[in-house]
């Protein structure tokens, strides 16, 4: 499975996750993880099934450097979703709390299909599946999902989750250099989209 690294530098490796490949083991004692294929620290986590940017520290210290810019949120991360249905605003946040903490999610439309709607997504708040959960609670559930939703439930099927982490923003914890990354779709979200009325 190709990890494609897109920065590196002494301290961090940001690199574009495939999906379907875990970052860290769970209970279940998995060992093909991100984390386990780097051997480096994960500064924070991905779902098994989102594709895009995750960083990684070199070193323990600069691990929690970064943990602390996203405790802070002095780090901006942004995903593209294929949402079903269509969404009636162009804009919006999404306030509904996670686990009894709060969440806030930021959306914009993209683009609108005929089935789904394209949306620029910034979480706010760093929830366990938080785009998820917040896009199901609004009635737009994440196309391919099955986790908080029936799949046959939406006549709309996708081979993986529609979700994809696209670009990361923030001050590095040593250089204070800006660092602005953006990626594109992958090739299986790429394709999904041009098919689609």
């Amino acid at each position: 499975m190709a990890i494609p690294a897109i920065y590196e530098d002494n301290w961090l490796l940001i690199v574009n996750k495939p999906s379907g490949l875990l970052t860290i083991p769970t209970p279940k004692k998995e060992s093909y993880t991100l984390t386990n294929i780097l051997n480096l620290y994960p500064c924070h986590r991905l779902d098994r099934n989102t594709s895009g940017l995750i960083i990684y520290a070199k070193e323990k210290s600069t691990q929690q450097k970064m943990m602390d810019l996203f405790r802070q949120r002095k780090i901006t991360k942004t995903y593209i979703a294929f949402a079903h249905g269509n969404l009636s605003k162009n804009a919006g946040q999404i306030k509904n709390p996670i686990a009894g903490q709060d969440a806030i999610t930021k959306y914009e439309v993209i683009q609108r299909k005929k089935s789904f709607t394209v949306l620029k997504v910034t979480p706010l708040t760093g929830r366990t599946n938080q785009i998820r959960i917040h896009l199901k609670e609004i009635g737009h559930p994440v196309v391919g999902e099955n986790k908080f939703i029936f799949r046959r439930d939406f006549t709309l099927k996708a081979n993986r989750l529609c979700l994809h982490a696209q670009g990361l923003n923030f001050l590095h914890p040593i250089t204070q250099k800006h660092i602005q990354l953006s990626i594109d779709l992958p090739p299986y979200l790429k394709n999904f989209l041009e098919k689609s009325n």
